[in-house]
């Protein structure tokens, strides 16, 4: 998709001195995507925040990896 976006001279730069992108093109959506996954891993702390995962009584890894192996053919 073909974008015109007006930034600050500066924010541009900033970007693509720290993102290592070879244009600003590949910068931007190196630092888009960086963005992106702070946002997605901020959503995900607060899901858990309000509902933390519980394991159930009697879990081991032990036992999940020994389900697991069953359970592949």
């Amino acid at each position: 998709m073909k974008v015109t976006a007006l930034m600050a001279d500066t924010l541009v730069d900033d970007v693509r001195t720290f993102s290592g992108g070879r244009n600003i093109t590949e910068s931007m959506v190196i630092a888009l995507t960086d963005w992106l996954r702070i946002q997605k891993i901020k959503q995900l702390n607060a899901e858990l925040e309000n509902e933390p995962y519980e394991f159930t009584l009697g879990f081991s890894a032990a036992k999940a990896r020994k389900a697991n192996r069953r359970v592949r053919h």
